[in-house]
């Protein structure tokens, strides 16, 4: 069975096609996305995990491979007091649900794409990455094949992945090569038999295009959890037939810029002035802004560990002693000694949604001190994606550029065509439709185009 999967920074979906039509399947709780969340007890209990749904056949091969990290996890299932079969790692919703019941404690990540493409990765973080995404695509495999047999349609073998453009705003190909390495050997692991890689623009973009009665040049604008991705194509009833694109996709460009970057910077705006970003020592001189940073940049591995080390700590019982309204200090200390940036990160999202239908929503910020809300306003918000936003525009002009020989010299679109979950935002697609203000605007399926796309893809790859 073929079946297209949409592996994002925020949530997982796949689709197969039933009588001409894409189906997306349900993944948990009837819902047809998984979050983009992994949590464990501990960190090298993750490739314990992996090691134990492998087929017998692949098992020497793959402890080989892993065989410090699962020695270790032995020892660690020993000292928790966890039986063999007992689970201790979760995705998805299982995932978040164990994380904010125990923040402190065990291994907790959130949209691990976005951590692929990543520069300067050791061996063993490459490996953990891989491990990451194999229990992930093992639980989605997992899911749908039991799907598919309930249908009798058998196994889901084949499948086609959705790529953003970059992985990275830097590293250039090397970054996409070591993310589809991870991706594939993953997926290979997880049991499909066949893997092929679509960019999301143009998945996204191929959902559209049915609805089109005529030929247009379109410039796609995928702004998805961890990236946005750009893409001009010509599309319409005949482009739609073939199985070669290349010929019709003028230009592209993408960087690691997404609504995970959105929910930072409004996290760093309507939040962190709360704990201390903007207060002053007693010398009248700013405090340091990095430990307010690096406590929200949750896509930032060595942010995460430059927040979670001893030197920080030590720096923030300074700055208690030195800052003129230490109360505020204090509630970083708590944030770092429970790491709660995911949850501060998470209340920042959740305002990003209500703000799409509200001029003001409130963020409970409870887990970090009794009765603590705040009020946040979409004028705070606007404000706060100014720069990433900025980015995004620059990423639309960059592809229409280098379509611009394809174009015969044209300077715009015909349709600026925005999907990816981030783009809901009625503050993001209005911004986003000003940069082309002749071109005609659509806003597609948030979540489900590049998955629809991804799909057809697939049948006409393998079919």
């Amino acid at each position: 069975m073929f079946v297209g999967f949409d592996y994002g920074s925020a949530n997982c979906s796949v689709g197969i096609v039933i009588d001409g039509q894409v189906e997306l399947l349900p993944l948990m709780d009837n819902s047809h996305y998984m979050p983009s969340t992994l949590y464990a007890y501990d960190r090298d209990l993750i490739c314990q995990a992996v090691y134990q749904q492998l087929p017998v056949s692949d098992q020497a091969e793959y402890a080989s491979l892993r065989a410090a990290q699962l020695s270790h996890a032995q020892r660690v299932r020993h000292e928790l007091d966890l039986s063999a079969d007992e689970q201790a790692v979760f995705v998805g919703k299982q995932a978040q649900e164990h994380y904010l019941d125990m923040p402190e404690e065990g291994f907790y990540v959130r949209s691990p794409k976005s951590f692929l493409g990543a520069t300067g990765l050791r061996q063993e973080q490459v490996a953990l990455f891989e491990d990451i995404v194999t229990l992930m695509m093992m639980f989605v495999k997992k899911r749908i094949d039991h799907i598919l047999a309930e249908k009798g349609l058998g196994k889901a073998t084949h499948a086609v992945i959705g790529r953003p453009v970059n992985f990275q705003g830097i590293g250039g190909e090397q970054s996409n090569l070591q993310a589809e390495a991870i991706l594939t050997t993953a997926a290979t692991r997880a049991g499909f038999e066949s893997v092929s890689f679509l960019f999301e623009p143009l998945a996204a973009g191929m959902d559209f295009e049915s609805q089109l009665t005529s030929t247009q040049t379109v410039l796609v604008v995928d702004v998805g959890g961890g990236t946005t991705d750009c893409s001009v194509v010509k599309m319409g009833p005949n482009q739609s037939q073939t199985s070669d694109r290349k010929a019709d996709c003028f230009g592209h460009s993408g960087q690691r810029i997404g609504g995970n970057d959105l929910d930072i910077a409004l996290a760093m705006q309507g939040v962190m002035p709360h704990l201390g970003s903007t207060c002053q020592l007693v010398t009248g001189k700013p405090l340091p802004k990095q430990p307010f940073w690096n406590a929200v940049a949750v896509n930032d591995i060595s942010a995460q560990r430059d927040f979670a080390s001893l030197s920080t700590k030590k720096l923030l019982d300074e700055l208690v002693k030195d800052a003129v309204k230490p109360e505020l200090i204090k509630r970083l200390q708590k944030v770092q000694r429970d790491q709660l940036g995911y949850q501060i990160v998470r209340q920042a999202e959740l305002a990003k949604i209500a703000l799409s239908e509200h001029a003001s929503t409130q963020a409970d910020l409870a887990f970090v001190e009794a009765d603590f809300t705040l009020d946040i306003s979409l004028s705070q918000f606007e404000t706060a994606i100014t720069t990433p936003l900025a980015q995004v525009e620059s990423l639309m002009r960059q592809a229409v550029d280098a379509a611009t020989e394809s174009m015969s010299g044209r300077t715009s679109p015909d349709v600026v065509y925005v999907t990816g979950g981030t783009a809901k935002s009625p503050a993001i697609h209005q911004k986003i439709s000003a940069v082309y203000p002749e071109a005609q605007l659509v806003v597609g399926d948030h979540f489900g185009s590049v998955t629809a796309g991804l799909t057809k893809w697939a049948q006409r790859v393998w079919y």
